[in-house]
């Protein structure tokens, strides 16, 4: 676990095996692929491709870091065809200086095949990835389920559909790869399943032999992860994600059930709120946290980190401003506003685990420093009240 100690996940020799073929026949791959490591390995055995390279006949092509140099070199140097990464991977891509670039379009005939997951992908950051040469797909899973459980695919018809229309529908996390016997969302408390209308939220679960066995000499751990409809030991797996399913029965991913943001009554979706800011021309990366408030309980706070500069001859000098004022009313035009973040604290990086992914505990800790009075606000121990830039440390 990125909090704490390490899960123990106990896997079974035929959920991995069965975990790889699925993967292998949803992504499509053929024969002889040339893969890049952009993902690590040990990231639930490099979503299973540690295998599956093997099974295709396949080369790997190993990097030591994952810089923007490295990946755009060995594209065009080996014919990738296929790599993996999460979503923090098409920043390194897209932010790379000029003379680390490579036009792909130009040295390629097809597309480099990217399977994405780990954090929920906006679908501005989707729609300027493919520009440059790779074809996105998005799956969904947890080491619980020995990788990716779910794959958003891809419908023909949705190649007639604007650019930002098709970007919106691969955000979101799709559907059950072919060896997941169940995949449901589910209002726990009563059992049922939530209705098909990409509105009503419950938790994602998830069953089949890609599911683990539990957590190593954890009995409580693992029976709190799994529940049967009688109270009886179930075979469902509580992911711990909110999401919806829609009339496609196409599932989404709302936020982390432990991120979901309580306000006056009303949940709010880190998820929904940082998809909105990364759709701002100037933010890189974001976050949203609850902080504290003395009326509402909670409200959101949104950690931000700015493209830089592209002007060589600025490069010295301070990140453009762009102000707490200006992302908050930003966030205004664009949203219901018990949804706007309350603060924007701005960071040069946002912290992040060793396979990319925020660490929004972190944050969290930072966030309840913070907080809203009816006129202004302020931290405990009365930090400057304009935003400014905040270190990880």
């Amino acid at each position: 676990g990125t909090t704490s100690e390490p899960k123990g996940v106990v896997y079974s020799h035929r959920g991995a095996y069965l975990s790889t073929l699925s993967l292998i026949l949803g992504w499509e791959m053929g024969s002889e692929p040339v893969y890049l490591w952009t993902l690590p390995m040990f990231h639930c055995n490099g979503w299973t491709f540690t295998w599956g390279l093997a099974a295709r006949g396949g080369t790997n092509v190993c990097l030591r870091t994952t810089a923007a140099r490295d990946i755009y070199s060995n594209i065009v140097l080996h014919n990738v065809t296929h790599m993996c990464c999460a979503p923090i991977v098409f920043n390194i891509i897209l932010e790379a200086k000029q003379s680390e670039k490579i036009d792909i379009k130009l040295k390629r005939n097809s597309p480099v095949e990217i399977l994405t997951g780990g954090a929920p992908p906006p679908a501005s950051l989707l729609e300027q990835i493919e520009s440059l040469g790779f074809h996105v797909t998005h799956a969904y899973g947890l080491t619980e389920a020995t990788g990716p459980a779910l794959v958003c695919e891809w419908q023909k018809e949705w190649n007639m559909l604007p650019k930002k229309e098709q970007a919106q529908l691969k955000a979101r996390q799709g559907v059950s790869v072919l060896t997941m016997a169940g995949v449901d969302v589910k209002n726990l408390d009563t059992m049922e399943s939530v209705p098909k209308d990409g509105r009503t939220m419950g938790e994602i679960v998830l069953k089949g032999s890609g599911i683990m066995m539990g957590y190593f000499k954890d009995h409580e751990a693992t029976s709190k992860a799994f529940f049967g409809s009688n109270n009886s030991k179930g075979d469902w797996f509580r992911t711990g994600d909110v999401g919806v399913i829609h009339p496609d029965g196409y599932l989404e991913i709302k936020d982390r059930s432990k991120d979901v943001i309580i306000s006056g009554g009303e949940n709010i979706s880190s998820v929904e709120v940082e998809s909105l800011l990364y759709r701002h021309p100037r933010v890189l990366e974001a976050a949203v946290v609850a902080m504290p408030h003395p009326r509402w309980g909670e409200s959101p706070c949104a950690f931000v980190s700015l493209r830089k500069n592209n002007n060589n001859n600025n490069s010295s000098k301070k990140i453009d401003h762009v102000t707490e004022a200006e992302i908050i009313a930003y966030c205004r035009k664009n949203l219901p506003h018990f949804m706007v973040p309350k603060v924007v604290k701005f960071m040069e990086e946002l912290p992040k685990t060793s396979t990319g992914k925020i660490q929004k505990f972190e944050l969290r800790v930072m966030a309840k420093a913070f907080m809203v009075s009816e006129n202004n606000v302020q931290t405990k121990n009365n930090i400057n009240k304009k935003s400014s830039q905040v270190s990880q440390n």
